[in-house]
């Protein structure tokens, strides 16, 4: 057999018991559940190509050996026999349970979330792993042990060590006076923060000014983090290790210890604070003419949230617009500002995408109370508008410094995905138009466009979000297809983000240098910024997962006291095994085949729709239904629904 047809990658395993081995981001082999050698979701393998890929088909392997384990420890739930026990991991593509020896319980009692340590892994002959718990996380009913599990499931760092955080008190409560001669003091001039009403650590804060020529002025002032978190201390060591901040509903992993994030880095109303700021002067359509980048030091004037500024704008509270009267004007000049900018993304085909997050709230014990479509205001628009120019104008001056840099990108979309997508599309009566096999943002921004308030503009989102790549950090800047933008970085959020408080850092030194920064720095932190995006990327794909299995489980555990009742919603995926509907309040579920109808359902591939056999009923994306709960499990973050009745007038 050639050496090409054995290949290296990890496995991916499905809860069915086939898989695939990701070989890289464009390639990966379908194993099935007979080749798999009994690896376990996430090992690193080697697997021998039994079928080269053809044109609608993955290439089928067969995995030939485990070359690493991915997990040694694993959480899941302790069930209790008279001789020995079982762990049924949390992870349901694990594809074993662990086998527990009486003697390797310790303290566990049946239905105990457990941490357990493998100690021998399935082989042939062996159907099970076999483990000792070394940790009981609780009761699996205790208040706040389901979060706990995920942050034990995933290996979170959800302390700092004593170290870090002496390092992090010593920055203290009150600027360095010292340092403000080097600064631009701008403490006398109108600046706000706008956040949502539960932020603690505050890092952007920002003010618009009119010119007489026209023109706006947008400073942007983000906190200067880089300042107190030195290159190579234990505290960058340990939020490089993080990575970026963890939002988990009711609890935050963040990136840095709350005595900086919620201290001396948040620019809290009042108080002196060191920033790193990007002035720009913007004309009447949109464009930055002109830009300043400098260290400066500020005192917030008020501490705003989008709710308050939003009532402002629309002058619908009395009491809130008597209470900030002084400012009007200002926040008028915002939305004003915000418009423009917006306007001038929207030709440019930035792919402004209406997926509304979820809203979960819960009670003192951790349990879901409600779950709504989290509303925004365009007063979110306005913080999201000055952060996007801040960010490209960084970008593009620090791409032609060629200065080492991490950038945010986002490359053109596959051809295939697009022409995927297109099958969808079809039944909306929609296409995207692929121009000598490459395909650009205005197109996409063209279909958003025509779905914008309609009910199907959800779906169709969504459907555009599948198709597009995940944005990612790189040290070369490949641009950003979703904001039509050819520069662009993450500059905006030092305290929750690693690759800000990185290019920080780079910032500060050409600032300091009057931008004459020798080659061996430069090489020295080029390679820095290589390893440094990577990793961010890698932290940043946990910290996604976790944070969408946390609302999975909630979600999940809410429907659980659903069952019975009945919803409107719509179709939001069609499969081989069923239909995926999602409601109004963000809540998704699957209607398998058997709650379908009297029937069986043929998929067609072609037009991505299932048909009826016998009644010709179809069911395509973007179908209303009427549906009802038939079950939910927060274990499994899982929920099953059955259809009541379709909607004709699709």
């Amino acid at each position: 057999m050639k050496k090409k047809n054995f290949k290296e990658g990890i496995y991916k395993k499905n809860q069915k018991g086939f898989g695939f081995v990701k070989i890289s981001e464009e390639e990966e082999i379908h194993i099935a559940k007979e080749n798999s050698l009994r690896a376990m979701n996430g090992d690193r393998v080697l697997v021998k190509v039994i079928e080269e890929k053809s044109n609608d088909k993955k290439a089928e392997g067969k995995i030939v050996k485990i070359l690493k384990h991915e997990k040694d420890t694993v959480v899941g739930l302790f069930q209790k026999n008279k001789g020995f026990g079982f762990v049924v991991p949390d992870d349901k593509t694990l594809g074993t349970d662990i086998f527990i020896p009486k003697g390797a319980f310790g303290k566990a009692r049946n239905n105990h979330k457990v941490l357990v340590k493998i100690t021998k892994y399935p082989e042939r002959g062996r159907r099970s792993a076999e483990g000792r718990i070394i940790e009981v996380i609780g009761d699996i009913n205790q208040a706040g042990v389901d979060m706990l599990s995920l942050i034990k499931q995933y290996n979170l760092p959800s302390t700092f060590p004593e170290k870090v955080v002496e390092e992090a008190k010593r920055a203290g409560n009150k600027v360095d006076k010292k340092d403000i001669p080097h600064r631009r003091d701008l403490r006398d001039k109108t600046i706000f923060t706008i956040d949502g009403k539960d932020a603690k650590d505050l890092d952007d804060a920002v003010r618009v000014e009119k010119l007489k020529n026209g023109n706006y002025i947008l400073d942007v002032h983000i906190a200067d983090v880089s300042y107190y978190v030195k290159e190579n201390s234990l505290l960058d060591q340990e939020a490089l290790l993080r990575g970026t901040s963890i939002y988990m509903l009711d609890r935050v992993i963040p990136m840095l210890p709350r005595e900086l994030s919620n201290g001396i880095c948040s620019l809290n109303q009042g108080e002196d604070r060191f920033t790193l700021s990007c002035s720009m002067e913007i004309d009447q359509k949109g464009k930055v003419v002109s830009s300043d980048i400098y260290k400066s030091i500020i005192n917030v004037t008020r501490r705003m949230t989008y709710d308050d500024v939003q009532k402002i704008i629309d002058n619908s509270d009395k009491e809130v617009v008597d209470k900030y009267k002084d400012y009007i004007k200002e926040f008028k000049l915002m939305e004003e500002l915000a418009i423009i900018l917006k306007q001038r993304r929207d030709k440019e085909g930035y792919l402004n995408l209406e997926i509304p997050e979820s809203k979960i709230t819960l009670d003192i014990n951790g349990k879901t109370v409600d779950v709504a479509k989290y509303e925004t205001s365009f007063s979110n628009e306005i913080i999201e508008q000055f952060m996007l120019t801040a960010n490209e104008t960084i970008a593009e001056k620090f791409y032609w410094l060629e200065a080492p840099f991490i950038y945010r990108v986002h490359e053109i979309p596959d051809i295939d995905k697009v022409k995927e997508c297109n099958k969808f599309l079809y039944n909306f009566g929609l296409k995207l138009k692929i121009t000598q096999d490459t395909i650009y943002p205005i197109e996409f921004a063209k279909i958003l466009k025509q779905v914008k308030g309609k009910e199907e503009e959800r779906v169709v989102s969504n459907l555009i979000l599948r198709t597009l790549k995940l944005a990612r950090y790189e040290a070369e800047n490949l641009g950003h297809f979703g904001i039509a933008g050819k520069y662009y970085c993450h500059f905006t959020s030092p305290i929750r983000r690693y690759p800000d408080l990185f290019i920080h850092r780079i910032i500060s030194k050409y600032i300091e240098n009057n931008y004459a920064v020798d080659n061996e720095y430069i090489e020295e932190h080029q390679k820095q910024a290589e390893v440094r995006a990577y990793l961010s990327s890698e932290r940043e794909k946990v910290a996604t997962k976790v944070e969408r299995e946390a609302q999975d489980m909630k979600k999940a555990e809410y429907m659980e006291g659903k069952i019975g009742e009945e919803y409107d919603g719509i179709i939001s995926s069609v499969t081989q095994f069923g239909v995926f509907v999602e409601l109004e309040n963000t809540v998704e579920g699957l209607i398998r085949f058997d709650y379908l109808g009297d029937e069986y359902f043929i998929y067609d591939e072609d037009k991505k729709i299932l048909i009826g056999e016998h009644s010709g009923k179809t069911f395509k994306i973007g179908d209303k239904v009427r549906i009802r709960v038939v079950r939910a499990s927060k274990a499994l973050r899982q929920i099953d629904f059955e259809l009541v009745d379709k909607y004709v007038n699709n």
